[in-house]
């Protein structure tokens, strides 16, 4: 069978169903074609080869078993940042990125020392080093595979001032830090919106204790790390804001407040720590 890009677009739909399917279709071909989407608008009538028919036929195969995009695609734009992704790390959201503006809006006009405890693809980490290459910026991860994917997205966007050490949340980190940045696993065991992600690493995701128990960990290490008045930042879900504020007020943290994501719910919640 022989199809142009609009004939594709129309039969693809068909396929998927899901709201963003009409910018997915197009991301789609924009891969398999190498070019952007102003291209598939102006030259529609451009007709697909048998080998790009099968890889965007293979690519709806996998995305209607519930692949995501990022997965089949390779990558995911963040922030500035165009990052690398496979099954080894979470697919960055764009909500993560109010963390990031409240890193840097905590930090405008200082010269700071900041780690990203868990940097998974190094979405949070990347994207604050990319605005600030003057800071000295440290990344964690317990995993080998997913700290290779975060190194190779700062040597693909060209971001040469991160240090990347493995192991255990704090664990290979020595001396102090004026933010301690982190996503931690937060969603509860059994959680039913697990389903719609279990093509992610579940070890991302998941956390005991109703989902605080990373957070908690984090709190209660986080004042041996920081300088005096140094601040913590960490990412958690909707529902989880009085949680963690709550933590931090028992572990000593004073001038606690909880930001909301692009959608108007908690996402982040900082504190800052007095010695």
């Amino acid at each position: 069978m022989t199809l142009n890009i609009q004939q594709f677009q129309q039969l693809a739909r068909q396929c998927l169903s899901n709201d963003d399917a009409t910018l997915e279709i197009e991301l789609m071909l924009c891969q398999v074609l190498n070019k952007n989407r102003i291209f598939l608008r102006t030259w529609p009538e451009t007709l697909l080869t048998e080998t790009q028919l099968n890889q965007l036929n293979e690519y709806l195969q996998q995305r209607q078993q519930g692949v995501p995009l990022a997965y089949l695609l390779g990558e995911r734009a963040f922030w500035t940042l165009n990052l690398t992704v496979n099954p080894d790390v979470l697919i960055p959201r764009s909500d993560t990125e109010c963390v990031v503006e409240k890193v840097l809006a905590l930090g405008q006009g200082k010269q700071w020392r900041v780690v990203d405890l868990g940097t998974g693809s190094g979405a949070i980490v990347l994207s604050i080093a990319k605005e600030h290459p003057e800071w000295v910026v440290v990344a964690t991860d317990l995993y080998p595979q997913s700290l290779a994917i975060a190194q190779q997205n700062a040597e693909k966007n060209q971001i040469p001032n991160v240090e990347f050490v493995q192991g255990s949340w704090f664990e290979p980190l020595t001396g102090l830090f004026d933010c301690i940045v982190s996503n931690p696993p937060y969603i509860i065991e059994n959680d039913p919106h697990l389903q719609a992600l279990s093509h992610e690493p579940q070890r991302a995701l998941v956390a005991a204790e109703q989902g605080l128990a990373d957070l908690r960990h984090i709190v209660q290490l986080s004042g041996r790390f920081l300088y005096d008045q140094g601040y913590l930042v960490l990412e958690h879900g909707f529902d989880q804001g009085q949680a963690v504020r709550d933590l931090l007020q028992a572990s000593g943290f004073s001038q606690i407040m909880t930001g909301q994501d692009f959608g108007g719910n908690d996402r982040y919640t900082v504190g800052q720590y007095v010695k």
